[in-house]
């Protein structure tokens, strides 16, 4: 039988978010392989964040509601500016001066990610094994991390694929806009 956890993972991950946004358009603009730092830096961020919650940081923010605000408020306004910078990239077919995350960058985006910490403190408090912390959190960065994986090779190869269809200026353009118009639509969830 399946852990649920498990189950509500893939369906909290596989839906659409900053991630997914990023990382389709991100393969359809420089490709499936210059994506891969970007794929591996956002298993590793989720896990971590993961791990984290199952140590209990959910209740510190519950507990200090500005430190909370100030957190949110600077994950709006770093994922505004990720949405601006890929809105200018809907005109330019080539990547120019930008490049894809590198495994740093998305390890650490992690950390302003809304989705990522609203699906792990949920998953944290609605699917508790009943072990200890340490063990707990083992248990969820290895749940988060190994689906996380999947989910980011599938999205980036769709991006990768995507930029195939996408061959004139016109398509480009709109496909590269409605993604920063979702990340930018995405930047209302930390308020949620």
């Amino acid at each position: 039988m399946i852990d649920p956890l498990y189950l509500f993972v893939f369906a909290g991950l596989f839906s659409p978010g900053p991630n997914i946004i990023l990382l389709t358009a991100s393969g359809a603009q420089f490709g499936f392989r210059a994506t891969v730092p970007h794929v591996l830096g956002v298993a590793a961020g989720v896990g971590v964040i993961a791990a984290v919650t199952g140590l209990g940081v959910g209740g510190v923010l519950a507990a200090f509601p500005a430190l909370s605000l100030t957190l949110k408020i600077i994950a709006a306004l770093w994922i505004l500016w990720m949405a601006w910078r890929l809105a200018r990239r809907a005109r330019l077919r080539l990547p120019g001066g930008d490049r894809p995350f590198t495994f740093v960058q998305a390890v650490l985006f992690q950390w302003v990610n809304p989705k990522v910490w609203a699906v792990a403190l949920a998953a944290s408090a609605g699917y508790p094994a009943g072990t200890g912390p340490m063990a707990e959190a083992a248990r969820l960065a290895i749940a988060f991390s190994t689906i996380n994986l999947g989910v980011c090779l599938f999205w980036s190869a769709a991006g990768s694929f995507l930029s195939m269809l996408l061959s004139s200026d016109r398509a480009w353009a709109i496909f590269m806009g409605g993604m920063s118009l979702a990340l930018a639509g995405s930047a209302l969830m930390v308020f949620l």
